[in-house]
């Protein structure tokens, strides 16, 4: 069993954040979360002195894709490109521009290093694709952050997303100093009042389950409009998650993450996902399948299909992402995906 810490290591306020492990495992050592237990911390503002700043008007992207929602569901993709590589998201973007309502580009998993959110929105954007920013705290501090939070409102980016970010110990590069001045729930706060659609992430499977629905109505009340659900074992574990979010009292719009799955690469980096949980026989139907390619891309659909019928649901971001060197044909899978769901305009 974990030992308990004395605090937390990204020094959250607003925690616990979606790495505590099935056990109750903080992501990055072998000690208790120390949010489990406590309740759920209530939205008193950031530095705990001020509900929200004063919203500024709601920026162009912000407008276009709200305006969207209104309208119909939409299809989100997570960005496959690889990072520091201009060519590789400016390719990654043609192919979606046009079979995508937007791409969720928040930095690659599988690298420390990256283009800032500004920058690399911009490099997507130039290809016509709408851009669905993410933005982690583990990197910046809050100076950092409002002055990206500023540029994604002049690139014309469609939402921010607001994660706490993997601690640097997880990662390739422990050697650099993690920030984390702010969490993902005081982030939301600053990007509403930045006139950003905001958006962030719920990891309903992760310890503690019975409170995460209770901590998503703080982000709620800290500025948050959208909730993207991490793969919680299929499209039943996310009604239930509505259903317990809308007792709650709130007004969110849901867009669940779809699994894709079409090659050992893609399989590897979706199974690195901290708390993963699919569908019960999901990447062993694929792996053995004569083609997993083509098995990967029917159960994206199905999958998306099922999680596009679910009362709350306003879309779907199909997520995951390549092996290194499989970034543009796993862009041409999500391309495909989307066609078949047959959403976008």
């Amino acid at each position: 069993m974990p030992v308990d810490a004395p605090e937390c290591p990204k020094q959250m306020e607003y925690g616990p954040c979606g790495g505590v492990e099935f056990d109750g495992r903080c992501e990055v050592g072998a000690f208790r979360c120390v949010f489990l237990g406590d309740g759920i911390r209530t939205w008193t503002g950031i530095d705990r002195s001020e509900s929200r700043p004063a919203p500024a008007p709601p920026t162009q992207g912000a407008v276009a894709m709200t305006a969207l929602l209104a309208r119909r569901q939409v299809v989100v993709a997570d960005f496959p490109a690889r990072a520091l590589d201009a060519g590789s998201v400016v390719r990654c973007a043609r192919i979606l521009s046009g079979a995508v309502d937007a791409t969720l580009a928040g930095d690659a998993g599988s690298a420390r290093v990256q283009y800032s959110p500004s920058l690399r929105a911009s490099l997507i954007r130039r290809e016509g694709l709408a851009v669905w920013s993410g933005v982690n705290c583990r990197d910046r501090n809050r100076v950092a952050l409002e002055g990206e939070l500023a540029g994604l409102a002049e690139v014309g980016v469609a939402g921010v997303h607001c994660v706490t970010g993997d601690h640097t110990r997880t990662g390739h590069r422990p050697d650099a100093a993690p920030v984390f001045d702010l969490d993902s729930t005081e982030l939301a706060s600053l990007a509403r009042a930045a006139g950003h659609l905001v958006s962030v992430a719920e990891s309903p499977a992760a310890p503690p389950v019975a409170d995460r629905a209770a901590r998503l109505l703080e982000k709620e009340h800290a500025g948050a409009q959208v909730c993207f659900v991490n793969h919680c074992g299929g499209d039943e574990s996310v009604a239930t998650f509505i259903r317990e979010a809308r007792a709650l009292g709130s007004a969110l719009r849901f867009i669940p993450c779809v699994p894709v799955v079409v090659d050992r690469g893609s399989a590897e980096l979706l199974e690195s996902f901290t708390t993963l949980r699919l569908p019960d026989g999901f990447l062993a139907g694929i792996r053995s399948a004569a083609d997993p390619r083509r098995a990967g891309i029917e159960a994206a659909v199905d999958s998306g299909e099922r999680m596009l019928r679910l009362d709350g649901v306003a879309g779907v971001d199909l997520s995951g992402g390549p092996g290194v060197g499989g970034e543009e044909a796993f862009a041409v899978a999500l391309a495909e995906i989307s066609e078949r769901l047959g959403l976008v305009d």
